[in-house]
């Protein structure tokens, strides 16, 4: 008995260490982005900047961690300008957590909800697998309380859109919990799932792109 518990421990310490860790590295991030573009920096404000999307690619695709504030951050240092390489960044960090939601295997969520002695989302995880989405769907929408859940199963798409601009939606995983949640969940279309998440992250970006030169540079 002691093996399979500690093994679970592990597993929870392991993603919680790295939850931490990763915010860790979001505040270190930023305050390394505290800096004033001069002509004798300016050589190498290209390398920040590739290294800067970089990163907030990484830390926004993994889930509870505000990547969205090293966006904020780039934009305050480089101004609107960059926006559009903010964007991209956004769109690909959500894309990757989706992806890499939608092929872990179904065995090992319903294993890790074993060794957790939650039975019954275990067992209901062991019914949808192997099926396809408009079976999950279907299955999920006849077996959820007739309440809120399934008007949520059945407008999914605009529900993901309003989860990825909800304020502190980060209790709920944040922009890389929800793009994984919905991978694992295998109820989104891959393309219409980018084509969602192409609008949720736009209303900021275009707002920048359009008032952005009227706004300045903003100091951080």
């Amino acid at each position: 008995m002691l093996a399979p518990r500690a093994n679970v421990i592990i597993k929870i310490v392991l993603i919680v260490s790295l939850v931490i860790i990763a915010n860790l590295l979001t505040e270190w991030f930023i305050d390394q982005l505290k800096f004033e573009i001069t002509p004798a920096n300016e050589p190498t404000v290209h390398q920040i900047l590739i290294a800067s999307m970089i990163t907030y690619t990484i830390l926004m695709a993994i889930p509870f961690v505000p990547g969205a504030e090293i966006g904020l951050a780039v934009l305050m240092v480089f101004g609107p300008k960059i926006v559009v390489f903010v964007y991209l960044s956004t769109l690909a960090a959500l894309s990757l957590s989706f992806v890499i939601g939608r092929f872990i295997p179904e065995k090992i969520l319903i294993q890790f909800f074993k060794d957790l002695h939650l039975q019954r989302a275990s067992q209901f995880l062991a019914v949808l697998e192997g099926l396809d989405s408009r079976q999950r769907l279907s299955l999920m929408m006849n077996q959820s309380p007739k309440r809120i859940l399934p008007y949520l199963l059945k407008y999914r798409y605009l529900a993901l859109l309003l989860a990825i601009n909800m304020p502190g939606n980060v209790v709920i995983g944040g922009g890389g919990g929800i793009a994984m949640m919905a991978g694992l969940s295998r109820l989104f279309s891959p393309g219409l799932y980018f084509l969602t998440i192409a609008i949720a992250v736009s209303p900021i970006p275009l707002a920048l792109l359009i008032f952005g030169k009227s706004f300045g540079e903003w100091p951080l």
